[in-house]
């Protein structure tokens, strides 16, 4: 009964917040209510109609549109055939960890035929974030953007663009994604590739069937347009290029940047980077163009996505027939330098309160590994390289999702057995990360470990790739933080030479670094917000064979540096 009225008190006490934020910016701030319903829908692409998972039957799903300091409430109603969560990339959730999403770490998936409530204020965030599911591989078709504009009275740290454009840059099997991932971890084999990238969920008229549904961005001549990148592929970094055009990059990961210009931007999974695009060419037709950064060994989809930039002032042909796009140069798929050169040209706009001093100073070792079939198993189930199942780790820990109760549940409930807090802080045996790795370093220990954190702690994590298997960019994502890159290299991260690179003056404010391959790169944060945090790889290839960890972040002294208490309707597993 006491815990009951404890949530009851909670749900109350959300609502007389919400009821002060209101009062305290009463001609600003909103509440903004919405239903997501999860559903299979009749999608056709390449020819083929799918029984597509999707919200409100959309696909790409719903944009949400929203200004800093407003709140939302949204009622996810599971009318699929599997479980499912909503992970509302790169937003805080200050206090709010059961908002987060991530099955079995925040929150009990929503099982089929059930609903939760997802409550949740945007606090000093501007820019382009993004929603999707985070539940086994339904984020596929299940991801929308989330657009935070300024403040009423705010204005943006450039010129207002004409026009605003949400690009979701994603990733389509000609099968169910679902099955696709299945098949792979019953095999132990690697999945079977996309067989087409999507721009606003279209693959545009390189792929057969889908040239009369090419998405089209209008622009005007003399007047600036803001794009706003998203890539919400699951598992492919990708190249984005506008022919004759040049890119002002202006944000990342809704923070504000140091504007430069480009002629092509590299996003991984989960990255997001607005740019403006000016109507200065001729009026004509211009292909925005799309194709893998493929960095790792191995096979990819090695297709190209297109969509059209189109003047409104466009000539017709003298049939009346429209004139084809001019294509853009793009990279190759293996151009490691031209993707360095992007990710290194970002800077806060101004200096930045870095962390100095450090109080947890931490390595983690990050990329695949190889499992030897298990005893009295079928050659089925190990249809990896050399009769093995594909792995992955960070610090030789393959992480595994508890079955029965979610992290955070079992932390704030005090429910023991479901995870330890023992994940190291180093790697468990130092060697050459990007060398020639002994295979006695190839396989991975399976664990649900977290590493705790007291509220306040300044914390520096170093990210070093491996060569293990193969060395591959690995986009990381940290729940419920942004942090500060502070300086990428190639090779082994060494301390006594590669500290004079960091930049503790303007370094990009960012939810989602890019470990080049090979390579690493130093994130620094502040745990001032409590709860359990997810960091793991977003190729959901990788968090699905254990590419990943969590942060136990413990309450502060107040109850406003604490974890709010679980709201009524979290899902029970």
């Amino acid at each position: 009964m006491d815990h009951a009225c404890n949530r009851i008190t909670n749900t109350l006490c959300y609502f007389f917040f919400i009821t002060i934020l209101l009062f305290e910016n009463a001609s600003t701030a909103e509440i903004h209510y919405h239903d997501f319903v999860i559903q299979a829908t009749p999608v056709k692409r390449l020819c083929k109609i799918h029984n597509t998972i999707t919200v409100n039957g959309q696909f790409p799903g719903p944009t949400l549109q929203v200004n800093n300091g407003d709140a939302l409430v949204i009622n996810v109603v599971n009318r699929a055939q599997y479980n499912v969560t909503i992970h509302w990339h790169g937003i805080k959730q200050i206090r709010t960890a059961w908002a987060d999403g991530p099955e079995f770490v925040t929150q009990c998936p929503i099982r089929p035929g059930g609903s939760y409530t997802y409550r949740f204020t945007i606090q000093g965030q501007e820019g382009t974030l993004w929603w999707h599911a985070h539940s086994s591989w339904l984020r596929a078709t299940v991801y929308g953007a989330l657009i935070i504009y300024p403040k009423e009275g705010e204005f943006y740290p450039f010129s207002k663009p004409k026009r605003e454009t949400p690009i979701l840059l994603g990733e389509w099997w000609d099968a169910n994604p679902i099955d696709v991932v299945r098949q792979a971890t019953r095999t132990g084999a690697a999945p079977k590739v996309s067989d087409a990238y999507t721009i606003n969920g279209q693959p545009g008229d390189l792929y057969r069937c889908s040239s009369k549904d090419t998405t089209v961005v209008i622009v005007d001549s003399g007047e600036t347009n803001l794009l706003r990148v998203i890539n919400a592929a699951l598992n492919q970094a990708l190249f984005f290029a506008v022919a004759n055009h040049k890119l002002t990059v202006v944000a990342a990961d809704a923070s504000y940047v140091q504007p430069f210009t480009t002629s092509v931007l590299m996003l991984g999974p989960g990255q997001t980077t607005d740019v403006l695009i000016d109507g200065n060419q001729p009026p004509g037709r211009y292909y925005i163009a799309v194709r893998a950064y493929a960095s790792a060994q191995g096979p990819f989809d090695n297709t190209t996505s297109t969509a059209i930039l189109e003047y409104k002032n466009t000539p017709c042909s003298v049939q009346g027939i429209k004139i084809n796009p001019i294509f853009p140069s793009l990279p190759a798929f293996n151009d490691t330098a031209t993707a360095t050169t992007f990710s290194t040209s970002f800077r806060s706009p101004r200096q930045v309160d870095v962390p100095t001093e450090i109080d947890e100073n931490l390595l983690f070792t990050v990329g695949l590994g190889l499992n030897n079939c298990p005893r009295g198993s079928s050659s089925r189930s190990c249809q990896g390289p050399n009769g093995t199942r594909f792995t992955a780790s960070m610090n030789n820990m393959s992480f595994v999702l508890p079955p029965n109760f979610s992290i955070l549940q079992a932390h704030h409930q005090g429910i023991p057995e479901v995870f330890s807090t023992d994940f190291p802080a180093v790697p468990p045996a130092k060697f050459d990360y990007t060398g020639n790795v002994s295979r006695s370093l190839w396989q991975p220990v399976r664990g649900t470990k977290v590493y705790k954190l007291k509220y306040g702690a300044r914390v520096q994590v170093v990210l070093q790739g491996t060569s293990i298997v193969t060395g591959e960019d690995h986009p990381i994502h940290l729940h419920g933080y942004d942090f500060y890159i502070i300086a990428e290299g190639f090779g082994n991260f060494n301390p006594q030479t590669d500290t004079a690179k960091f930049n503790l003056v303007d370094p990009p404010i960012r939810n989602t670094a890019s470990v080049p391959v090979n390579g690493w790169s130093v994130i620094r944060f502040v745990a001032n917000n409590p709860g359990v945090w997810l960091m793991h790889c977003h190729l959901d290839v990788h968090i699905t064979w254990g590419l990943a960890m969590s942060f136990l972040v413990e309450n502060g002294v107040s109850e406003l540096d604490s974890l709010e208490e679980p709201p009524l309707d979290l899902p029970v597993c």
